[in-house]
């Protein structure tokens, strides 16, 4: 099998045991990897109403046929499992090298079940695999667990960890390589500490082949150089993810002191330009990518002084102005903290910007947030609120447990600005400035998310996606129900980019026939572009069938109430709410061939997929 290593490690925590398994070609060819061939076993093999905490849940590491190859931005990995913060199907996938060494170790990926008796990592070295005791390990962060690891093993190994907030079970933990690169979204991390596995090294020289060793390697170095001359390339180089602070905030759609309102008034403080120009001291790029993307970043002195990397748009948007923090050296520390803790950096920026609003309302006294005033715009606190959320000491103990549940627990109305989909904290795009990207918020199969559709790309940035026939938005402040199929499309077209184990910025710069010849000449059978779109689709219409198993329906795909309810106050996007989302969703359903009254595949869309066996299972 070319573009594979052709096993599967399966590790059963509560045994011990440990066994490899041949992969199937059938499967490839049907979901071809990372995150398609994950989901094809998660929804096999765990069942309806498992605890995402407990033994029955699976934690499955995949890689791509194209990871670890030649083609531009091939060094992702996914991590698939029933997440702890949304009860659904939840999905996190990362960069730098760890899925290569992963790969190279042997291994296309590992899934693990049960619940180790003590804190065990996985050790993976040239097919050879095995559990060893971690209890030396525990309690330590992300730092310090990558460095005596390497010390034990030796420098060949890279590794994959939990810091103390997956240990101690924040609902959003995430898992963390290359010391800095995360698998960040749907609390991962959380399902790697209620297992108690510390961490995965991985080493080896297992050789990567592709089927046609000669035109891959040429139609990958066309395609590199596409990239590389691109003007995504350029701009991502110069001022990194950040660069977007600026452009969605003149939108009127940068969310600010918890989507209060859409614009940032001192956006310059905290903006790409001013990181650039001030904190950034070197550029990172991930495996076998021509984009420099990733920030060094170092505050050399004060009570926020750190080095590390970032922070990236989203941690300025969490930290910066859901928080209303004017101090980019903060938003800097509060990034590096999420990492070495492990946290998913939306996640928390979020729910400290729902407590702090909470807190100005009343409805959280200061009795309970341990005699801290809460209040936007205060550094201090919202660096003391996440240590407290990573050690849940105190108010921190409540926070860890998300936006949605602290808002049941507080009741009181609180639920209208709890900013969350399905459980899932929201990025930092204010629909309402873009109304499609409220509809990509609400189907997305992992609750609250940008990048399942990227459709902020041409609705906030006027950058579209080239691998799909049309991603124009005509006007973003314009509700247009047809437009869902572009949301659809995106889905699609993206999921397969998690599949192969690609960067999802490489969609923005080359075309669906870049990459359905690389993919072809990689795995060795034909690949056409109706492949690449059935690949994603069935994909989609299977995590989708794993959340519907577990309850989910039409009622999930929906906004919190304050994006709905209350307009805009100021800014380009004044006086604008989302008002048609009810018309856009039944447009989706239409396009995806869903039930539209229940929100579920249908049994003759499953059917048209290759999914026949899942209709009597959900």
């Amino acid at each position: 099998m070319f573009g594979y290593m052709g096993k599967i490690l399966r590790v059963d925590l509560t045994t011990g045991g440990i066994s490899e398994e041949e992969l199937k070609e059938e499967d490839c060819r049907m979901f071809l990897g990372g995150s398609g061939l994950a989901t094809k076993y998660l929804f096999d093999e765990v069942p309806a109403g498992a605890d995402p905490l407990g033994p029955d849940n699976e934690l499955i590491f995949m890689t791509g046929p194209l990871t670890g190859t030649e083609s531009p931005s091939a060094g992702r990995y996914c991590v698939v499992t029933k997440s702890p913060l949304t009860g659904f199907w939840g999905e996190a996938n990362s960069g730098g090298s760890w899925g290569v060494y992963l790969k190279n170790s042997g291994f296309d990926g590992i899934i693990f079940k049960g619940v180790s008796p003590k804190p065990v990592c996985l050790v993976i070295n040239d097919g050879r695999a095995e559990l060893r005791d971690a209890s030396h390990l525990w309690g330590k962060g992300v730092t310090d667990t990558d460095r005596l690891m390497k010390e034990e093993l030796g420098e060949d190994f890279n590794i994959a960890c939990i810091g103390v907030a997956g240990e101690g079970l924040v609902r959003y933990a995430a898992v963390i390589n290359d010391v800095h690169r995360a698998a960040g979204r749907c609390g991962v991390g959380t399902v790697m500490g209620a297992k108690r596995l510390k961490a995965v090294a991985a080493g080896g020289t297992k050789e990567i082949k592709t089927a046609n060793e000669a035109v891959f390697r040429e139609t990958s170095k066309r395609n590199y150089d596409l990239v590389n001359e691109s003007m995504l390339k350029i701009t991502l180089e110069t001022y990194g993810t950040a660069m977007t602070t600026d452009l969605v905030n003149v939108r009127g759609g940068f969310p600010t002191r918890n989507w209060q309102t859409g614009v940032f008034p001192d956006i310059e403080k905290i903006s790409g330009i001013t990181l650039e120009s001030t904190l950034l001291v070197d550029r990172k790029h991930c495996y076998a990518c021509p984009i420099s993307c990733c920030r060094v970043s170092v505050v050399k002195s004060g009570p926020y002084a750190c080095k590390g990397e970032g922070p990236e748009f989203e941690t300025i948007g969490a930290f910066g102005a859901m928080c209303a923090l004017e101090s980019l050296e903060a938003v800097t520390l509060a990034h590096n903290l999420c990492d070495d803790y492990g946290l998913d950096v939306i996640s928390t920026g979020s729910t400290i910007a729902f407590a702090i609003e909470c807190y100005e309302k009343g409805i959280l006294t200061k009795a309970e947030t341990d005699g801290l005033e809460l209040r936007f715009g205060d550094p201090d606190v919202v660096i003391e609120l996440v240590h407290k959320i990573a050690r849940r000491e105190g108010i921190g103990d409540l926070l860890a447990e998300g936006t949605m549940r602290v808002a049941a627990k507080l009741d009181k109305g609180v639920e209208r600005f709890a900013m969350h989909v399905k459980g899932l904290e929201l990025p930092a795009y204010d629909p309402r400035a873009a109304k499609v990207c409220g509809l990509a918020f609400a189907t997305a199969n992992r609750g609250g998310d940008h990048i399942t559709a990227y459709i902020e790309g041409p609705a906030f940035i006027d950058i579209p996606f080239l691998c799909v026939e049309d991603s124009r938005i005509e006007d973003p402040m314009i509700e247009n129900p047809a437009e869902a199929k572009i949301v659809k499309d995106l889905e699609d077209a993206l999921t397969v980019f998690d599949c192969v184990g690609t960067c999802k910025f490489m969609g923005m710069a080359l075309s669906t026939d870049d990459w359905i010849d690389m993919i072809a000449d990689c795995v060795g059978w034909e690949f056409s572009a109706v492949d690449f779109r059935q690949v994603g689709e069935r994909v989609y219409n299977l995590a989708r069938a794993f959340s519907v198993r577990d309850g989910l329906t039409r009622a999930d795909d929906t906004l919190p109430p304050r994006l709905l309810e209350e307009p805009l106050p100021e800014g380009a996007a004044k006086g604008h709410k989302v008002e048609k989302l009810d018309q856009s969703l039944d447009a989706y359903y239409e396009f995806r061939g869903w039930d539209k009254r229940t929100g579920r595949p249908t049994p003759e869309k499953l059917t048209e997929l290759g999914l026949d066996y899942v209709i009597n299972k959900i």
